[in-house]
């Protein structure tokens, strides 16, 4: 019995999602925090504004993400129909083109048109789907699975600064919502590198870098437009 593999490739739809979402929800939901508190705000403050932030993200991930995924899954549908009337009307010429395809891909002429041939006697549109049109089940677009990893994740990250917020005392809330944020970032990047088969160090530094940005930018905002004296 053939080993089956497991390959990153599987699972590029719901990392995507959810590195992606997580990463925002820290680095977004942090930021926020940390503007408002360098603005001289409340507690109470602080926490209604990192609350409505995660709940206003957490949807806003959902329904974008949904809305992009769907997208692209009409995209393939459309094609798929396209290819299934193709396949109607011209078996002959589907099967030529797919076993030029294979040709291309350094297969002899004859053993290309038998391959072609077996492949589309058993599924011709999942051959055709896979090696025309590159829809496979590891990359097939999943509009549901996306924005339910979206929003979960961007709600995990957020929940970091939150919570943080919540019981960092008042003078420290955006120096602690920093450093715990930045920490959050961190082990994001090591995880989503370590499953997706990425270099750690050149995820960390990206990671890092646009998150000190953003937090700095924001503490700027905060402290130039705020109520300090």
């Amino acid at each position: 019995m053939a080993r089956r593999e497991n390959h990153y490739i599987t699972r590029i739809g719901w990392l995507r999602a959810a590195v992606l979402g997580a990463n925002d929800g820290i680095l977004s939901t942090g930021s926020l925090i940390i503007g408002v508190a360098s603005a001289a705000a409340d507690h109470r403050q602080i926490f209604i504004t990192g609350l409505a932030g995660l709940v206003a993200g957490a949807m806003s991930m959902a329904a974008g993400e949904y809305v992009s995924v769907s997208s692209q899954a009409d995209t393939e549908n459309a094609d798929l129909k396209k290819e299934r009337n193709e396949l109607k009307t011209d078996p002959k010429g589907e099967e030529r083109e797919l076993a030029a395809i294979y040709v291309k891909r350094g297969l002899a002429p004859a053993l290309a048109r038998e391959v072609a041939t077996q492949l589309m006697s058993k599924d011709a549109l999942e051959a055709h789907a896979r090696d025309e049109l590159g829809i496979s089940e590891a990359t097939t677009a999943r509009p549901v699975q996306a924005a339910m990893a979206s929003a979960s994740s961007f709600s995990s990250g957020a929940a970091l600064p939150l919570i943080t917020a919540t019981f960092a005392p008042i003078a420290w809330v955006a120096w602690g919502v920093g450093i715990a944020s930045l920490i959050g970032l961190v082990v994001l990047g090591i995880v989503g590198a370590r499953i997706g088969g990425a270099r750690i160090g050149r995820s960390l530094i990206r990671v890092v870098f646009w998150g000190v940005v953003a937090m700095a930018i924001t503490a700027g905002a905060g402290a130039l437009f705020g109520a300090r004296s």
